[in-house]
C-alpha cells in the first residue's frame, strides 16, 4: 500500500533523505524511529506530496504520488502532531466537513458512531473543537480517517504531548485500524510505543534507513540498545 523506492530529498547541498526503500503492506504498522533531522517527517511529507522528491518514487497503492497526486490522496489520511481542525466548529461539524471534502456523505447518527468508536464522549461531540484537549482532537482525526475510508494512514509524532492514558487510547485506536486492514506509517520518538504498537520498526539516522526490525522479535531492552548504537 505504501512504497518508497530509492526515495531521496535534497535541500540545496543538504540531503534530508537518501535512497530510502521501504514497504508498508495492508494490516501493518511501520514505526520510523530516529532523532530530529533523521528524515522521518521528510518521508511522511514525500508520501503526502507536500514536497517533491529529488530522486526516486513514493507510491500509494501503486500510484506515483508526484504524477498522480489526486488519485493517490484518495487512499490516504494524515494525522500530524497537532491535528488541524476548525476551532469554532464542533467535532461533529469538523468530521462532516472533512468527510464531504473526501467525497463521502453520511447521516448524523453515522457521524456520531464514527466519533463514538474513536472514544469521543457524546457530550463533547457538539462542543467547539477549540475547547478540546490534544487527545480529543486526535480522536476526531482518527474518526476522519474512518469516514474517509482511508486505506493508508501517515502519522507524524501523533502521541507527542499526550498523557499516558491518552497515548494508550490512541495506540489502541491505531491497532483497530490495523486490524481493519489499514497500512500505517508512523514517525515517532517513542521507543515504547513503537515496540508495543508497531509490527515493523525502521531506525533512521541522518536521512538513511540504517536498520529494520520485526517488533515482536525484539525486546524493549534490545530495541533501546540497538537504537542507541545507531545514534552514537
Amino acid at each position: 500500500m505504501l512504497q518508497a523506492i530509492d526515495l531521496t530529498k535534497r535541500y540545496g547541498e543538504h540531503e534530508a533523505l537518501t535512497g530510502l526503500n521501504l514497504t508498508v503492506d495492508s494490516g501493518q504498522i511501520y514505526c520510523l524511529l530516529g532523532a530530529n533531522g533523521a528524515g522521518k517527517t521528510t518521508t511522511i511529507n514525500l508520501f503526502l506530496n507536500f514536497v517533491s522528491p529529488s530522486g526516486g518514487t513514493a507510491r500509494v497503492n501503486g500510484l506515483d504520488v508526484t504524477s498522480e497526486p489526486r488519485a493517490s490522496k484518495r487512499y490516504l489520511a494524515y494525522i500530524p502532531e497537532q491535528v488541524m481542525l476548525y476551532g469554532n466548529l464542533s467535532g461533529l461539524e469538523n468530521l462532516e466537513y472533512f468527510a464531504k471534502l473526501g467525497g463521502h456523505n453520511y447521516g448524523a447518527e453515522e457521524y456520531r458512531a464514527f466519533l463514538a468508536r474513536c472514544g469521543l464522549q457524546a457530550e463533547a461531540m457538539e462542543k467547539p473543537v477549540k475547547a478540546y484537549s490534544k487527545g480529543m482532537r486526535q480522536k476526531v482525526g482518527v474518526a476522519i480517517a474512518l469516514a474517509k475510508q482511508a486505506q493508508a494512514l501517515l502519522l507524524d509524532e501523533p502521541t507527542s504531548g499526550l498523557d499516558p492514558k491518552a497515548s494508550n487510547e490512541f495506540s489502541a485506536l491505531i491497532q483497530e485500524l490495523q486490524t481493519d486492514g489499514a497500512a500505517i506509517l508512523m514517525a515517532t520518538h517513542d521507543l515504547f510505543r513503537a515496540k508495543e504498537t508497531g509490527t515493523q520498526i525502521g531506525i533512521m539516522r541522518e536521512g538513511r534507513l540504517v536498520q529494520e526490525l520485526v517488533a515482536n522479535e525484539v525486546s524493549h531492552a534490545d530495541l533501546e540498545r540497538i537504537y542507541l548504537e545507531h545514534m552514537y
